[in-house]
């Protein structure tokens, strides 16, 4: 072990120690100082960092703006314990930001993709029990999945019917009620979880052993599933490799632009209802959800409607 990868587990476990979730910055930082490793180097350097990037495949600039975030975070700490090491700049990835367009899923692709995940092999079948949970909760309440996959035991009442999420997108905790169902498929994933495991974990969502389920599994399971109901181009099996196709964040668009649309039929008034919707998906501003009405065809027609009326198509 050279001295980047010593001080890589000194820095991940003082952030741990102070309470951070550093699943994504862990395995990025891991890949980036093996390929350094590999390279002879010693300090952080610009050039490493480009070279890294180069020789890593094909990902999309915004995926390398967030890695560059992490690795310049790791490079500024180094840097105040040894100035050899070079911060690479924030405009290193020129990048304009621009949100994807969400994948809206429908309710019989929703089902394949629980049955399908309920079907994912392992030893003793925790895989299935806990992807299937997982990517129907997701689907149930828009929860991310880094929030969902936080949650502790403590933090799931089912006896309230209430999630507590302790560390949402800037830290922000909040309160998330779940439905009657919602609480019924959770406590048979309960029940089932502890028979297999023979203990009860401190981590909700757990894999073998009773480890916590990290991001990085979660998504390759994701993908493994589209892939075989034909949602994703199937790919050669390797762990980190997703390919191109809907994601598993969009299993939250897919919620809040249900939730929007219902809305719109019943004649309910969603500049009443926004802020409800906006405090229960975590947004920061109201208009993180109001740009669901933009980005879905179906929500812009309606909100349409709202305003001008029907066509003259519709009323002839």
């Amino acid at each position: 072990m050279n001295q980047l990868a010593k001080e890589l587990d000194r820095y991940l476990a003082i952030r741990r120690s102070l309470g951070f979730d550093l699943s994504t910055t862990a395995t990025t930082l891991q890949r980036f100082i093996d390929f350094a490793e590999q390279q002879g180097a010693e300090h952080i350097s610009i050039d490493l960092f480009l070279r890294w990037k180069k020789a890593s495949g094909h990902a999309s600039q915004q995926t390398w703006v967030g890695y560059l975030g992490i690795v310049r975070i790791f490079a500024q700490w180094l840097h105040g314990l040894d100035p050899a090491n070079e911060v690479p700049p924030k405009g290193l990835i020129p990048y304009r930001l621009r949100r994807p367009k969400p994948y809206i899923y429908s309710e019989e692709e929703i089902r394949k993709i629980i049955e399908t995940a309920a079907g994912l092999p392992s030893k003793s079948g925790m895989r299935a029990l806990t992807h299937s949970t997982l990517f129907g909760l997701l689907a149930a309440t828009g929860l991310r999945v880094k929030e969902a996959l936080s949650l502790n035991n403590a933090d799931v009442d089912l006896d309230q019917g209430v999630l507590t999420i302790r560390r949402g997108k800037g830290g922000k905790a909040r309160l998330v009620p779940i439905t009657g169902s919602v609480v019924s498929h959770l406590n048979l994933y309960i029940g089932e979880r502890d028979r297999l495991l023979g203990f009860v974990p401190q981590a909700f969502f757990v894999k073998e052993g009773g480890i916590r389920l990290n991001g990085g599994h979660a998504r390759y399971d994701f993908s493994t599933v589209c892939q075989r109901i034909g949602l994703r181009p199937v790919l050669k099996p390797r762990y980190g490799r997703h390919g191109r196709g809907p994601r598993i964040h969009d299993l939250r668009h897919t919620f809040a632009v249900r939730t929007l649309i219902s809305w719109y039929r019943t004649g309910k008034d969603p500049s009443r209802e926004m802020l409800k919707l906006t405090t229960y998906l975590g947004h920061w501003n109201p208009e993180h959800t109001y740009w669901y009405i933009e980005s879905v065809p179906e929500l812009l027609e309606l909100a349409s409607r709202r305003v001008i009326g029907p066509s003259t198509k519709e009323v002839q």
